[in-house]
């Protein structure tokens, strides 16, 4: 059974104070790189509010993680491969990886795998919006709104309005 813990209003503070303190972090201006899927939406809808902040759009790219991961091997089928769009040289740019949930840190392991192969940023940084712990990894987000205590067995779930068929934003625990 799902229980929503975030609604729409919630979750639109979250991600305007996220996009304050992405810019308030460091003086040189972000490049956005989300995670494919759930940090991909986030990645745009954070982009939009740091657009209204600078006049101007943040250098934005997407990149998918499902070769790098450490299971890929295990699983039943092969797995699917999203497109990786970097349109910018990583090196020497301040780097924001963005996702929607921290939990084991394996794919933001396989994340800064990938992002190896596409040059060595000055400083990266790591945003989600749910920080839902039991790492794995040593691995720590720098931007996390909601930190929220789960069971191993439960999964927590973004939903964005628009995305995938969702009808609004919304943080659920299944």
């Amino acid at each position: 059974m799902s229980k929503q813990i975030y609604g729409a209003k919630e979750i639109a503070g979250a991600l305007a104070i996220m996009a304050t303190d992405i810019l308030a972090a460091d003086a040189r201006e972000p490049a956005l790189i989300g995670i494919r899927r759930g940090g991909l939406v986030l990645s745009d809808r954070l982009a939009a509010l740091i657009k209204a902040k600078l006049g101007r759009p943040p250098a934005q790219g997407v990149i998918d993680i499902n070769l790098y991961r450490d299971d890929w091997t295990r699983a039943r089928e092969l797995p699917k491969v999203g497109k990786t769009e970097i349109p910018f040289r990583l090196d020497d740019r301040r780097v924001v990886l963005v996702d929607d949930v921290l939990f084991t840190g394996r794919t933001v392991r396989a994340a800064l795998e990938a992002l190896a192969d596409f040059g060595r940023p000055a400083r990266l940084e790591l945003a989600v919006l749910v920080d839902r712990g039991h790492r794995e990894m040593p691995i720590h987000a720098d931007f996390a709104p909601f930190r929220v205590a789960t069971g191993l067995d439960e999964l927590v779930n973004v939903h964005f309005a628009g995305s995938e068929g969702q009808s609004r934003d919304e943080v659920v625990v299944e």
